[in-house]
């Protein structure tokens, strides 16, 4: 795999539009010509060379690519947007929409990511270091498709609507989460390791939410039907098993309705 360095030289006066940073774009390109791709701020459009210094080599396919960001792109969003493949490794905090759409390929951030962290997501990894803020693999704000496929892993804490409208795919989040976890979803998995203040499943047709930690307020539209021994992000539990939400809409397969599932560790 070839990497392409790419350094903060100039920061922004507002925030950029980073969607040109990916794989995709970068492959089978000379350094110049990565330097000409486009990037937005506000409505004025720069280019990427007018912000960062670039060294290395791309290679001849996004498969082949690694791209290394460096510097504080804190003001800098949408890395990653609609990638299918390589590697982007982000050694600072960044702004909004990390890996939106993204189809495939791998996304380390080793420090915080805003919100709408994964939405559309439909493959590949991404893993913040830090923590994440509000909407990660979730839907786009009036669509109702969210995360539909991959793995979405942060190693912090996140905000409020986790997983919105979900089908598919999987949530990882190792520290505390606000409120509404798998709003609207129809499928898909998401863990929380912390806790949960409230609003778990809500609306929920079909999809999994274990939690860890302490859920305080539960919501009405759910019913303990046992305790289960489940595998979890690599370990088993003991969960208190809840369906539903018992006031929404239901599939039946093979005769048997499909229900959202919650499980809360046991104590």
């Amino acid at each position: 795999m070839e990497t392409v360095t790419m350094t903060l030289v100039q920061q922004p006066e507002l925030y950029l539009e980073c969607y040109s940073v990916t794989p995709d774009k970068f492959a089978g390109k000379s350094l110049a010509e990565i330097a000409d791709l486009p990037a937005h701020e506000g409505k004025v459009v720069w280019k990427l060379g007018d912000f960062f210094s670039f060294s290395g080599k791309a290679g001849e396919t996004a498969a082949d690519t690694k791209i290394i960001v460096n510097g504080n792109v804190r003001k800098m969003k949408r890395f990653g947007q609609q990638m299918t493949d390589g590697e982007i490794l982000i050694n600072s905090d960044a702004d909004m929409y990390v890996g939106c759409w993204m189809r495939g390929g791998k996304i380390t951030v080793k420090g915080n990511a805003d919100a709408f962290l994964g939405i559309g997501m439909e493959g590949g990894d991404i893993l913040i270091e830090g923590d994440a803020d509000n909407h990660v693999g979730s839907a786009y704000r009036g669509d109702w498709r969210g995360m539909s496929g991959g793995l979405i892993r942060v190693k912090g804490k996140a905000g409020n609507d986790i997983g919105t409208a979900m089908t598919g795919g999987t949530i990882i989040i190792e520290g505390d989460v606000f409120i509404h976890v798998l709003t609207h979803a129809e499928g898909g998995t998401v863990i929380i390791k912390g806790d949960v203040e409230g609003r778990v499943g809500g609306q929920l047709v079909k999809g999994d939410a274990y939690i860890l930690g302490k859920l305080l307020y539960p919501m009405p539209g759910y019913k303990k039907i046992g305790t289960v021994e489940k595998e979890c992000d690599g370990q088993t539990y003991t969960f208190d098993e809840y369906i539903g939400d018992l006031g929404e809409r239901k599939e039946k397969k093979k005769g048997e309705i499909v229900w959202g599932h919650i499980y809360l560790k046991a104590n």
